[in-house]
């Protein structure tokens, strides 16, 4: 922006939250009434971005370090997708703190000085209207673009985040991609946004294979959400984890994975006829190998006499 448009930038913002209808009709103007009204920041204030503490940055980034243990590789394949385009990669935690970065060595005193840097806190309390804290607050992936951010001072960036889950279904933080290019189009942003999702989706996928290493991993939920949609099941046919995209497909509960769900129940009612084929097949060759035996059958699935019984019961065997 040049210095006529920062200028007016800030009356802008007021204008949008003056009208009472305005945050109704834009979740940007709704964010910007919460930046002013909820957390008492101006849009004209030209102070740097919010730095925490090195020992506070070491406390996120050890409550983080599983998630971002199965978060390295995938930040490595998506800065090797957008780093030549002039862009940054930040993975935050639950609260906007940034934990973790890629970014190129030339891009490095521009990135650090708009604060997209370990360290910097880029909650919506903390910088108003932009992509990490917004994404946060409204529990969305978002992409906020230039004069959309809520400080004067951010509106040289366009940055697009999505959430990032844990193990068990609950917001960890935040995967973003920014840049500082004037140039960045809409089909930019919109390959940027799939890049984004696509990683953060891998990163949730991968912690929660790694939490639940000792269990099978079957995929459930529909054909647009089967990547992110997993289920964690023991040798009893139990889940006992589901991915945030499975419970919200799934309808799963902790109340419900405590009250031992089986896991056939659930792909029943997803109508996920080639993982039930697939058990069926599996138990059919457990059944031939062992002449019929169905212990032996059991003890080769890793299962119990009484668990076979049920899954011959339910497959019709």
């Amino acid at each position: 922006m040049d210095a006529r448009a920062d200028a007016e930038h800030p009356d802008r913002i007021r204008r949008a939250i003056d009208d009472e209808a305005g945050p109704a009709r834009s979740a940007i103007a709704a964010s910007w009434r919460r930046s002013m009204t909820l957390h008492g920041l101006a849009p004209e204030d030209g102070g740097r971005a919010r730095t925490v503490t090195a020992e506070r940055l070491r406390e996120a980034r050890q409550a983080m370090e599983p998630l971002t243990l199965a978060a390295q590789p995938v930040l490595d394949r998506l800065f090797q997708a957008v780093g030549d385009t002039g862009c940054c990669v930040i993975l935050t935690d639950a609260q906007g703190i940034a934990v973790d970065r890629r970014g190129s060595p030339v891009d490095d005193d521009t990135f650090h000085q708009w604060g997209l840097w370990p360290g910097a806190d880029w909650s919506e309390a903390a910088e108003g209207t932009n992509g990490i804290g917004t994404a946060l607050a409204e529990h969305r992936p978002v992409t906020i673009h230039r004069d959309q951010h809520f400080h004067t001072r951010n509106t040289g960036l366009s940055c697009t985040t999505h959430p990032i889950h844990d193990h068990l279904g609950r917001l960890a933080g935040a995967l973003d991609v920014s840049s500082a290019r004037a140039d960045a189009t809409a089909i930019m942003l919109g390959l940027i946004s799939n890049a984004v999702g696509d990683a953060a989706r891998a990163i949730e996928t991968q912690a929660f294979r790694q939490a639940f290493a000792d269990a099978r991993i079957v995929l459930a939920g529909n054909d647009a959400d089967r990547s992110a949609a997993l289920l964690a099941v023991d040798r009893d046919d139990l889940v006992i984890g589901a991915t945030r995209a499975a419970r919200l497909a799934l309808k799963i509960t902790d109340a419900r994975i405590a009250a031992q769900l089986p896991a056939a129940d659930l792909l029943g009612r997803a109508s996920d006829a080639d993982l039930l084929e697939a058990e069926r097949g599996a138990v059919r060759r457990a059944l031939a190998r062992s002449g019929g035996n169905v212990s032996a059958a059991a003890r080769a699935l890793g299962v119990s006499r009484a668990t076979m019984h049920r899954k011959m019961n339910r497959l019709g065997l």
